[in-house]
């Protein structure tokens, strides 16, 4: 016969599809390990940052962005002052790439299939835009020096 705490952990593995790992972990008493909130183990085989520094955005090799299936891909960029960003259009549907106001730097016409629109960024800064025809499609060009 199994004890209310037994049952409890295995209900808890089953409700909640966790694996095996955590029936081993209700031992032989039946209860969950206490967590310890300052020290979270890794799973086996997998490790944990090193600190929590900030994640800075380097420049991307790209810089293109491809218009498919609705979406700009990728959705953002980073580029250096001075690059200039293709856009060609794969869908079958018209696009644009227009600047979210207040900013005014990118106006393409409607891209047809196959259609290029090239801008050069001179200055510093977020660039968003969105295509006018579909302004669920959005996309972010960083800028850095």
């Amino acid at each position: 016969m199994r004890t209310a705490a037994q049952l409890r952990c295995a209900s808890v593995a089953v409700v909640t599809g966790v694996s095996l790992g955590l029936l081993a972990a209700c031992g032989a008493a039946g209860t969950l390990p206490a967590a310890s909130p300052s020290a979270a183990a890794p799973m086996p085989g997998m490790s944990m940052p090193a600190s929590s520094a900030p994640v800075t955005t380097a420049p991307v090799a790209t810089t293109s962005v491809s218009i498919k299936n609705f979406a700009f891909e990728p959705v953002t960029i980073t580029v250096h002052v001075g690059a200039v960003v293709t856009w060609t259009n794969a869908d079958q549907d018209s696009h644009t790439v227009t600047s979210v106001p207040p900013a005014s730097q990118l106006q393409s016409p409607a891209l047809n299939t196959s259609g290029v629109y090239r801008h050069t960024f001179t200055a510093a800064g977020t660039y968003a835009y969105l295509c006018t025809i579909h302004p669920f499609m959005t996309g972010t060009v960083v800028v850095t020096r």
